[in-house]
């Protein structure tokens, strides 16, 4: 009558048929088998921590060395016993290697040395962790960069654009922080429109568009909006600029030297030049005698801005582009045959103008300034390309597999993007090495494909969020990585700080990120790293991150699963009810007010029965 009804007074138990809420997708169960746990990052005592870790039942462990002091402190010997211990419980190891810097980049800048002893400790790290494995490809896992501060991005309508740019001078090491400007012009300016492209203005050069359909005046009030990108374009345009601006302007003075001095001595230049008469046979024409001296100062002047001119000339064709390589290559021949030609002080000075000018073309300004990221691609994939072929030249089929992770966002290389271009670029140096040992390309590339990869950190990722990223921008970061996944590392957090909390705690978006990595990601190895729960909740993540995932309980891939077992877990008094309680001996003894102690009744003195859990007291 009061048009209510009352359903499901009692719900009772979870239902294995239905289909619960959890991390994973559906169409991919994630095995419990598949996870694993972390040691302790502070302790060095690895056979306590891989002992205590297997009490969860784990069938992974990640032994941390992440702390290169942590790491130093672990005896050879413990490693190996470590190994057996694996062995023994049929365990699979991995090793998160020491959190260093592998781009020889610090707060001074860049330095080779600093490099290279990067690389002999990852190197040291790779033989050392081969102990927990020696007969299998044991993943060592080694953070892309440690330290460096990235660059930031936003996405716009014009597509993503650098809030702030770190960009890194290749040729001191030395950076500097870059962000979009507006520049006020006293003149109206002419300004290309919003979201043209390259393309518009080849077309324009091409008469196929009229300049005005690509520019539009620039009011004083609005400014010349510059993005951080091509200030970088105008950094070395400018920085190239002024360097050849100086020698031309030294080179001038020379030349008005030789203009104002050659006439009077050009009659008997050649004389001097070939031995014929000295400094003593000029004592008689002091007018002769001053403009040589003048000549002499001139041809100083040359020669110093020719050894400025081919330093400069070898910067550009050091860090310029193939195409700038080739044209630089022209010049060069082209100056050598003008000298070939005239050698003498004026000739030289011909062919110097000519190069110069030739040089101060915009096109052939070398890239000194380029983004972090870019740089430390460049850097950090020697270390690991070197460190992953000397693993392979000592253990061959059995060498283990260096695993690339991305570090917390905000810190260069941290993005899909920077992470996939540093594995591929380290898969490139070690097929360099290979083939200069005499291994066929064929071969190397197959090597460098199984034994150097990415190992995809979900919570980091995550903190994109603080740059004012979406869900959809860290998926699109994932999706960039599936290819050349080999790991997966698991924490949660809330996208701000580096918190590790279990799956399903914060907001990672793990579900749809697992759907991004398919197959790939649900057959890798997934550690569960959980720092901050340890510390706070002194407690065990295994059983919440197999309830947020879903997993099933039974290996046969199917319910009841994790998620479900609240619900599986019933009282001591449901089900049949009370069942051989004390009480039931002394109720229904037989006629007898106490049983003996056989057969569940109270022995005299001892306080509780074999029933009682206290039975042998």
């Amino acid at each position: 009558m009061a048009d209510y009804e009352i359903k499901n007074l009692y719900q009772g138990g979870y239902s294995t048929f239905d289909s619960s809420k959890s991390l994973s997708p559906a169409r991919y169960p994630v095995s419990a088998g598949s996870f694993g746990l972390t040691t302790d990052p502070r302790s060095a005592n690895i056979l306590k921590e891989v002992s205590s870790k297997l009490s969860s039942g784990v069938k992974q462990i990640e032994v941390e060395g992440v702390s290169p002091e942590v790491f130093e402190s672990m005896p050879n010997q413990d490693l190996e016993e470590a190994n057996r211990l694996a062995k023994l419980t049929g365990v699979s190891l991995s090793l998160h290697g020491p959190v260093v810097d592998s781009a020889g980049i610090d707060r001074n800048g860049f330095s080779e040395l600093n490099r290279e002893a990067s690389e002999r400790r990852f190197i040291q790290t790779v033989e050392r962790g081969h102990m927990l494995n020696p007969d299998g490809n044991i993943i060592i896992n080694f953070h892309s960069a440690e330290g460096i501060t990235g660059s930031e991005y936003e996405n716009t309508p014009e597509g993503r654009r650098a809030k702030r740019l770190i960009v890194v001078n290749r040729e001191n090491g030395k950076s500097a922080s870059l962000e979009p400007e507006v520049k006020y012009y006293p003149d109206e300016m002419r300004g290309l429109k919003p979201g043209v492209t390259r393309e518009d203005i080849e077309r324009v050069k091409r008469k196929e568009l009229g300049e005005e359909q690509i520019t539009r005046v620039i009011p004083l009030k609005e400014g010349e909006k510059i993005s951080a990108e091509e200030r970088i374009g105008i950094m070395n345009r400018s920085e190239w600029d002024n360097s050849l601006r100086q020698l031309i302007f030294n080179k001038e003075r020379a030349d008005e030297i030789l203009d104002r001095n050659a006439p009077q001595i050009q009659h008997f230049l050649k004389d001097y030049d070939g031995g014929k008469f000295n400094d003593e046979t000029l004592k008689n024409f002091p007018e002769a005698r001053a403009a040589l001296a003048h000549y002499k100062n001139a041809e100083a002047y040359l020669h110093d801005t020719h050894q400025q001119l081919n330093a400069l000339f070898s910067k550009a064709y050091e860090f310029g582009d193939d195409k700038q390589k080739k044209a630089l290559a022209d010049l060069s021949e082209q100056f050598k045959k003008e000298l070939d030609e005239d050698g003498s002080v004026i000739g030289q000075s011909k062919a110097m103008n000519l190069l110069l000018q030739n040089l101060m073309r915009p096109a052939l300004a070398p890239e000194m300034y380029i983004p972090i990221e870019k740089f430390a691609v460049d850097q950090s994939s020697k270390t690991f390309g070197n460190t992953a072929f000397e693993a392979f030249k000592k253990f061959g089929d059995k060498s283990p597999i260096v695993a690339i992770e991305n570090p917390p966002a905000g810190f260069a290389l941290s993005t899909g993007e920077d992470l996939r271009d540093l594995v591929k670029k380290s898969r490139e140096k070690f097929i360099e090495r290979a083939k200069q040992e005499g291994i066929s390309e064929n071969e190397a590339r197959k090597q460098a494909e199984k034994l150097i990869g990415a190992t995809w950190d979900v919570g980091h990722i995550n903190m994109l969020r603080k740059q004012g990223a979406t869900k959809e921008d860290i998926l699109k970061e994932t999706e960039k990585i599936k290819p050349l996944l080999k790991h997966v590392h698991l924490s949660d957090n809330f996208g701000i700080d580096h918190t590790e909390l279990p799956m399903g705690m914060g907001n990672v978006p793990i579900k749809e990120i697992m759907e991004k990595l398919g197959k790939e990601g649900f057959e890798a190895k997934k550690i569960i790293e959980a720092g901050n729960w340890w510390q706070h909740f002194q407690s065990s993540p295994v059983q919440q991150t197999f309830e947020a995932f879903g997993s099933p309980i039974y290996a046969m891939q199917m319910a009841p699963y994790w998620n479900q077992s609240a619900g599986l877990q019933q009282g001591y008094l449901s089900g049949y009810g009370q069942m051989l309680p004390q009480t039931n001996y002394e109720t229904f003894g037989a006629g007898f007010s106490n049983l003996p102690g056989e057969l569940g009744g109270l022995r005299q003195g001892a306080g509780g029965s074999r029933m009682s859990g206290r039975g042998m007291e």
